[in-house]
Formats: structure tokens, sequence, C-alpha cells
């Protein structure tokens, strides 16, 4: 419930703080994403890939973060090029479509629903899952479609220069050297990792505006039938119907699949100049309109 009322506090006190026009608005949401992404998602990275222990069986709740960033991009990359939308429309939407809200969001909804054990599934889905993605293929593709004529080797000296893939490589290695940081530096991590919601939420709050007459209405809706009804569709054919898959385990990445749009993705998006607003918009509708499609994707659930 704490997570649920910090994601409309933080949201009220962004929407305040742009009406106040005292505050260089543009320069606060900024260093707010700056802090974010160079600060909180290497925060992450580094506290939990550590943690992680690998196996064959965890591939369906590690698989839906992936197999659902790879179908964005394939799907908003045809009909963008086929419509004649601009590089960065089509980045934008595979960053927020692509990947959902699996942590904060996810982690307390699953938690409710199915207990301690489906918060472990979740986790999953989460750090090797959606957290890997952002860090790996999120960035190349915030960093191809952030220019039109952008060269290999520049692709590849920002993907390196990227705090989160930096930290990703120093926690796969740790990971596999079996190498533990010490304790108080983990706690250090813990803090700057729980900053990162609070954070990244208002700054979506200080970029929403609620416009009648807005261009992104319809990419919005594009997005957000694709993150809240595709996406669990695309998992629940997969696995279900295809794979035969059962149980709690499934349950719980059909319910991840199904989260709204994935904040710090949105921040990337916004830091990469990928059309900041509709990217604020996204997670802006998107998480309330997501409360009420959960309801229908946890029937689903049980009738598996």
């Amino acid at each position: 419930m704490f997570n649920f009322i910090l994601i409309f506090v933080c949201l009220l006190l962004g929407i305040i703080l742009q009406n106040i026009k005292v505050i260089p608005i543009a320069k606060v949401y900024k260093i707010l994403n700056k802090i974010v992404v160079t600060i909180c998602m290497p925060a992450i990275v580094l506290f939990y890939i550590p943690k992680l222990t690998w196996s064959n069986e965890l591939l369906y709740p590690i698989g839906s973060a992936w197999i659902s960033f790879i179908v964005a991009f394939v799907l908003f990359y045809f009909l963008g090029k086929k419509y004649g939308w601009s590089n960065k429309m089509i980045g934008c939407l595979v960053l927020t479509a692509g990947l959902g809200n699996t942590s904060f969001l996810g982690y307390p909804i699953i938690s409710a629903l199915y207990g301690e054990q489906g918060l472990k599934m979740a986790i999953l889905v989460d750090q090797p899952g959606t957290v890997v993605v952002l860090s790996t293929l999120g960035i190349l593709v915030a960093t191809y479609f952030s220019k039109d004529n952008l060269k290999p080797i520049q692709m590849l000296v920002r993907v390196l220069k990227f705090p989160p893939f930096v930290c990703f490589l120093i926690a796969c290695f740790l990971n596999v050297f079996l190498i533990e940081l010490h304790y108080n530096f983990q706690l250090v991590l813990k803090v700057l990792a729980s900053a990162m919601a609070p954070l990244a939420l208002t700054s979506v709050g200080m970029q929403l505006r609620f416009e009648s007459k807005s261009q992104h209405w319809r990419f919005l809706g594009l997005g957000l039938l694709y993150k809240l009804i595709l996406t669990p569709i695309l998992i629940f054919t997969l696995y279900v119907l295809i794979f035969k898959q059962k149980g709690s385990m499934i349950e719980v990445v059909l319910m991840e699949s199904a989260m709204a749009s994935n904040i710090t993705a949105s921040i990337l998006a916004t830091s990469y100049g990928l059309k900041p607003r509709l990217a604020s918009m996204m997670i802006g509708y998107g998480i309330p309109l997501s409360f009420i499609t959960l309801v229908f994707w946890y029937f689903v659930t049980q009738i598996i």
C-alpha cells in the first residue's frame, strides 16, 4: 500500500512543482534524471546482480522481459518505418512499451497476491530480466534512435560510457567469481537504489501535461495497448498455450508482464531526447490504467 501511495504523491509533487514559476523546471528534472541514471540505477545493478543464482529453470521468468522488449522493437520499428514516424518516436515507444514496472509496482502487487515465494519469482523477472535488458539493449536503443546518423563507433562509446552498463559488467564479474561486496557498501547501495522510484516519479510528474489536443495521444494509445494488453497476451500464448507451462511461477510471470511502463525506461528516453512528453504520459496515464487491466489478468491466471 505504501508504494501505491508514494506513486501518486510523487507524481502530484512533480505536477505541483512544474506550476511554481520560480523553479527552473527543465533544469531540475534533468538533474533528477541524471541522478537516477548515473547513481540509482547502477546501485540497483550492483546490489542485486551479484546475489543471483542462475539455473535453467529460471529462464521463463528471466526471458519474459527480453521477449517483450525484442518484440516491441520489431513491432514499433516496422510501424515507424511504414508510417514515417521519427526515430525519436520509435525509440520512445520501444523503451516505454517494451519494459514493465516489474519492481516498484510489481513487487508489492505480487507479494500481496502470491506471498514471499511469488516475490522471489518477481525479483527474477525484474533483476536479470528488466534491469539487464534496460542496461544493455535499452541503452543501445536509446543511443541508436537519439540521432539519425550515428556511427557504430559512436554508439559503442556511448554504451561503454553508460554507468548502469559498466556496473552490470562489474556485477557479472562479482557474480561469476562469487565475490561479495562489503556489508557497509551494500547498505549504501541499497539506500541509493531505494531513492530511484521517488526521484524518477517526481521527474515524470514535472514533465506530465494533461493536454486534450496533444499530438501524442495516438502514440500513447499504441504504447499502452502493447504494454498492458498485447505483452501479457504474448507471454500467455508462448508460455501457457505453446510451452504448456502452468503453476504459480507462470502466474507471477504473466502478472509481471502486465505491469505498467518502466519508470527508469521513461527517464532514459527523456535523457536521450526521445519524445520526453510521450515518455512521461506513458507513466502518468499507464500506471492508473494498469490497476484496471491487472484485475483482468489476475482472473486469467486463476483459470490457467
